[in-house]
């Protein structure tokens, strides 16, 4: 009995693990927000509209304060005039402490309640 001789390659098992080894980085992938590039900008006599915030870091603390990107603390007032300026298609995302009056969490869907405002996630732990 005479073995035959075997001329090319079966590539099909190859290719079915690197599909697999795809779907399985491509899962497991975390995708990061890249910093911003700092950039001197050239002045101009001509102003441009202005750009406004298609999203909005809206934090409730434990003791009930509003900061707004981590950065500038605010009263609910503030928080409105903010939602206001930024416009219906801006989105909130709302981080509240667990431990915050319930009443505050209030008051801000209150003013996004009398201003029409939809876009709003709120962020939470997932339960271990």
């Amino acid at each position: 009995m005479k073995m035959k001789r075997i001329d090319t390659i079966n590539v099909i098992p190859f290719i079915d693990i690197m599909l697999v080894l795809l779907v399985m980085v491509l899962t497991t992938a975390t995708f990061i927000k890249t910093g911003v590039i700092p950039v001197d900008l050239p002045n101009a006599k001509g102003t441009a509209t202005e750009h406004k915030p298609s999203e909005m870091k809206l934090t409730i603390k434990k003791d009930g304060t509003l900061w707004i990107d981590e950065k500038t603390q605010v009263s609910l007032d503030q928080f409105e005039q903010k939602v206001t300026e930024g416009g219906k298609e801006m989105t909130v995302v709302l981080y509240s402490d667990k431990d915050a009056a319930f009443q505050n969490f209030v008051g801000v869907m209150d003013v996004l309640k009398r201003l029409g405002h939809e876009q709003l996630y709120i962020v939470t732990d997932k339960q271990k």
